[in-house]
């Protein structure tokens, strides 16, 4: 049993939300990314009129921003500063609700259709390369997201990084960005350099919702926790970790499930089976873009 978990503690110290840089710059951040992904529509519209772009996948990058929104924004933002419950309310928007929204308004595929050809086939080699591939592994995007938060918990990392507010921001940037990838890799319906079959996917987000359902009950129960703050407050924000994370990799499970497009074998006129061709599951083909 570790002797680190639920330290009387006093708050978490200045780690942002209190000054108004805090409040404007991540509303800044934001209204920019609206209006690049607005842009974007309207670029992608204009190059193909027939196309255009569907309304649906804009609406839900607009919930992703609005749920960064609550998560980086007052009141949510300075209440996470003080009480670990709060923190963890935080981490799940930016982790894991945020991103399967962003992930799910497709902005790789916007960004294919909005851009000339040329550099439409630039990002696709980009997309194609060997870092990228080794990136948008389903293993790797699994160990970014799990192991940052063994990392953050188990370790003094969440103290120190509550006491400085530029490396609690690269903390959101993390759980912001390695929620993405996953979501991405799991389901997303955007081109992916390496995307494995459903049965491979649905492994991982199961390896994935056990180590998440294992890291709440070890914080809940006070093993080997190196977070200074009060006992009930570590079991609370456990608590939230655990069935607020239920419910977000449920609906990444049915986004999986609703942007699986099985491969049909086409038949002859007698009824055979005809060889096909089977293109690289995610991938976009010129035309597509």
């Amino acid at each position: 049993m570790g002797g680190g978990a639920a330290h009387p503690g006093h708050g978490h110290g200045g780690g942002g939300g209190g000054g108004p840089l805090d409040v404007w710059l991540p509303a800044l951040a934001l209204l920019v990314c609206a209006a690049a992904y607005a842009l974007a529509v309207r670029r992608a519209r204009r190059r193909n009129p027939a196309q255009g772009w569907p309304t649906t996948r804009s609406m839900s990058f607009a919930a992703g921003l609005f749920l960064l929104a609550v998560a980086l924004l007052p009141p949510l933002a300075p209440i996470a500063q003080r009480d670990f419950r709060g923190h963890m309310v935080q981490h799940l928007l930016l982790g894991m609700y945020a991103p399967l929204a962003l992930v799910l308004a497709a902005p790789v595929t916007l960004l294919l259709r909005a851009l000339p050809p040329h550099r439409g086939r630039r990002l696709t080699t980009v997309l194609r390369s060997r870092p990228a591939r080794l990136l948008a592994h389903p293993v790797t995007a699994l160990l970014l997201t799990t192991g940052g938060l063994v990392l953050l918990y188990f370790t003094p990392l969440y103290d120190t990084v509550m006491g400085r507010p530029g490396w609690h921001w690269l903390t959101h940037a993390h759980f912001l960005l390695s929620g993405w990838l996953f979501a991405y890799v799991i389901a997303g319906p955007d081109p992916a350099p390496v995307r494995p079959g459903v049965p491979a996917r649905l492994v991982v987000l199961g390896v994935a919702i056990a180590a998440h359902a294992t890291i709440a009950q070890l914080l809940y129960g006070g093993f080997w926790v190196e977070v200074h703050a009060p006992i009930a407050e570590v079991q609370g924000g456990a608590e939230i970790m655990y069935y607020g994370g239920d419910v977000a990799e449920l609906l990444l499970a049915a986004a999986l499930v609703a942007t699986w497009r099985p491969v049909r074998t086409p038949r002859s006129a007698y009824g055979t089976r005809l060889r096909s061709v089977r293109r690289p599951t995610g991938w976009l083909e010129e035309g597509d873009a």
